[in-house]
């Protein structure tokens, strides 16, 4: 426990600012009851890296804080949206840079929590300032893989941007015409667009702390905690956003409400699969999105790995350790 903390993005004496501790996890390890701790012994503001919780309505399935908690400490980005309302992760990078901004104005720190993997990349690591897409240089570039083939393509993006090339291979026909694409209109490769937005961020220090624990223990948590959520009323809750939303969620147009706990009940509610196969898939599905989780934070973020308290209710330890060591 000697380095609980990973360092990102460490500013120059001139911009120096607090640092951001960073919380983050897979779902269910105990990543929200962790950042209250910490926030409550340093006097600070949480940011909520979560995609669903910043949706109204979704409350149980998303897992969102109570409102005692909510009154306690004060969270952002929390029932801030409208659900159907459009919310990028570019969006959160931006503005939640703001946010923790202003928190640090007023004298506070920013504790940012949450297991959402592209609003924490992006809020981190910066997003590039990728242009829109350019129909005409976009219909030769497709015209030219059909008559050349993906491998020369691939040539030429592997000389013009190497470090992009190697995320993908000549398969991925859609990255490599965006990619080639991105450098006509700009004169810029991806690379050195995403550098540009990481330059955003350096006045800002991350310390990021990621909770671990047994894989066995952890889908252990999942399972439990679906539990509790089918016995606190998520049911209930999904069948009155299935009514209200029904038209919107068929369409594809509402993201939120495609996901783990409520695609698998509107399954239910349409007569595709009986109640218990929506709860077993509820716990599947869930437990395969943290598998992704975890494989994200590893391979992409540097991160501390810590033992998630074994308690979900008692994170005052580690939160002590993590205060002392800032």
């Amino acid at each position: 426990m000697d380095h609980l903390l990973s360092k990102t993005n460490m500013p120059s004496p001139e911009t120096a600012q607090p640092e951001v501790i960073v919380i983050l996890g897979p779902t269910a390890s105990g990543k929200s009851a962790l950042a209250l701790a910490v926030a409550k012994k340093i006097d600070g503001e949480i940011i909520s890296a979560d995609s669903r919780q910043i949706y109204r309505e979704l409350d149980i399935g998303a897992a969102k804080p109570s409102d005692e908690v909510l009154g306690d400490v004060k969270h952002h980005f929390i029932n801030e949206k409208d659900i159907g309302e459009p919310f990028t992760a570019g969006d959160f990078a931006t503005e939640a840079v703001e946010r923790i901004r202003d928190i640090h104005r007023r004298g506070k720190r920013a504790v940012v929590a949450g297991g959402s993997t592209l609003y924490l990349e992006g809020l981190l690591k910066g997003f590039a300032d990728l242009p829109p897409a350019d129909p005409e240089i976009r219909a030769r570039l497709v015209e030219e893989l059909k008559r050349d083939g993906n491998e020369r393509l691939y040539a030429r993006l592997l000389e013009r941007d190497p470090v992009q090339a190697a995320t993908l291979d000549p398969t991925k026909s859609q990255r490599l015409i965006r990619s080639l694409e991105i450098i006509e209109i700009t004169g810029l490769s991806v690379t050195e667009l995403q550098a540009r937005g990481k330059q955003r961020q350096g006045e800002l220090s991350f310390v990021i702390t990621g909770l671990a624990m047994p894989r066995e223990a952890l889908y252990q948590r999942i399972n439990q905690r679906s539990d509790e959520m089918i016995e606190t009323g998520l049911c209930g809750e999904a069948e009155g956003l299935y009514h209200k939303y029904h038209a919107l969620f068929a369409s594809g147009k509402i993201s939120a409400l495609q996901s783990v706990g409520y695609q698998e009940l509107f399954q239910y509610f349409d007569g595709k699969i009986g109640y218990h196969d929506a709860v077993s898939l509820i716990k599947q599905h869930t437990r395969n999105y943290a598998k992704r989780q975890l494989t994200f934070f590893k391979n992409r973020l540097t991160v501390n790995w810590v033992n998630a308290p074994e308690n979900f209710s008692d994170p005052a330890l580690l939160a002590d350790q993590i205060v002392k060591k800032r």
